[in-house]
């Protein structure tokens, strides 16, 4: 089987990387130091080129694609292929610390960001390409239009870094949006000093009515009458003052 045998599939959100100057840019984003490398999605092997050559035993990909597993399996003989939906890996079982790779399918770009979020206690590093909008949002600070629910979630835990943009025609077939590369880097929060489900609770009912002040948006959920920030809106409030926040309401909850 060759290259161009293997079909992209809009069903599973395939836009396959063709240039491989980015490709090999991408692969040497990872900064941390790891027990492994998981590649999401590898399609015909553009970035597994590099990745192969740079962690070679300390790495695998996972892919859900028949054509592309046969066709990786033929280039690429020594390559460990995790036959079947990334989603539902225990990324446990691949050491302490492991970094997650890939040109993302965009059709579960944030479903692959959220299965790392609950697997942070592992997933040091994720270095990916998502859309562009996707991309902005992981990475937007507060105050920004399009801070929102991943923005909180995800810089609680990671510190996020914009990359690099990739323009539609490097990719088969050709996206209708621009994409962009990002890294996320596990920071130091082992633990939140309030309930985690509790303060996702507050964030996402928070965004949930994002135009409103936050008194609004979450006076059915609580009594806001004692609680700070209640005349901004969700996008105003920074990770720190979430917590905060989310620490406020414990409290009363408590009483």
């Amino acid at each position: 089987m060759n290259r161009k045998e293997v079909k992209p599939k809009k069903f599973f959100g395939q836009h396959f990387l063709k240039n491989e100057a980015i490709a090999n840019h991408i692969s040497v984003s990872i900064q941390s130091d790891v027990d492994y490398v998981i590649e999401v999605g590898p399609g015909t092997g553009v970035l597994t080129k590099f990745l192969t050559q740079q962690y070679k035993e300390k790495f695998a990909v996972a892919e859900i694609d028949r054509d592309s597993v046969s066709y990786l399996e033929v280039h690429y003989p020594e390559l460990e292929i995790i036959k079947g939906d990334f989603l539902k890996l225990d990324l446990t079982a691949f050491g302490n610390q492991i970094a997650v790779i890939g040109n993302f399918p965009y059709n579960i770009s944030t479903e692959i960001l959220f299965k790392c979020l609950e697997n942070k206690d592992v997933v040091v590093e994720m270095v990916g390409m998502f859309q562009k909008e996707v991309a902005e949002r992981v990475v937007s600070p507060s105050g920004s239009r399009v801070y929102g629910i991943v923005s909180v979630l995800l810089q609680t835990f990671y510190d996020a870094e914009y990359l690099f943009t990739v323009e539609a025609d490097e990719f088969i077939p050709a996206p209708k949006v621009r994409s962009a590369v990002i890294r996320l880097k596990r920071n130091s929060v082992k633990s939140l000093p309030c309930d985690e489900k509790l303060f996702k609770t507050i964030v996402k009912l928070a965004f949930n009515q994002r135009r409103k002040m936050i008194a609004n948006a979450i006076k059915s959920f609580v009594d806001t009458s004692t609680l700070p920030y209640m005349t901004k809106r969700a996008e105003q409030l920074s990770v720190e003052q979430f917590i905060e926040l989310t620490l406020a309401i414990e409290k009363i909850k408590s009483n």
